[in-house]
């Protein structure tokens, strides 16, 4: 106890049992399940992180839709929606990332985007043609 005090005064570490707390947090944002602790020999614990990247997928575009709605969901191609499930999970994106993302080129982002604020469904921050603008996914 008197260890981990003095680390959390040097600045080492932020504040005791942060780390629990951190991995439900971090968990729930990646739309994991929660972690699963057991004591298999009743000596120690065993912590269990499941990280199913089908089903994150699959969430992640629940979320996207949950967020928007059925109805407008339906009405968005499959560009579109793997968009805005990716902008989901993140507070900001920029083209760039968007690009690596899908696969897709340059111009094929910049129409869907420009179509999804058109719909009011994210919108910009930055000037229109500044290089470090990034796309909020919700309105202002």
């Amino acid at each position: 106890m008197h260890i981990a005090r003095v680390l959390t005064e040097f600045g080492w570490v932020r504040e005791l049992n942060e780390g629990v707390k951190r991995i439900y947090s971090d968990m729930a944002d990646f739309f994991l399940e929660p972690p699963e602790y057991t004591e298999p020999s009743g000596v120690y614990v065993r912590l269990t992180l499941k990280n199913n990247i089908k089903v994150r997928s699959q969430r992640r575009e629940e979320r996207a839709e949950e967020a928007i709605g059925k109805d407008a969901w339906g009405e968005l191609d499959d560009l579109e929606r793997e968009i805005l499930a990716f902008m989901g999970s993140r507070k900001e994106v920029t083209r760039a990332e968007l690009v690596k993302i899908t696969g897709k080129s340059a111009v094929t982002v910049i129409s869907r985007l420009n179509q999804l604020m058109e719909k009011g469904i994210i919108h910009r921050k930055g000037k229109k043609h500044d290089p470090s603008q990034v796309y909020i996914f919700g309105e202002k």
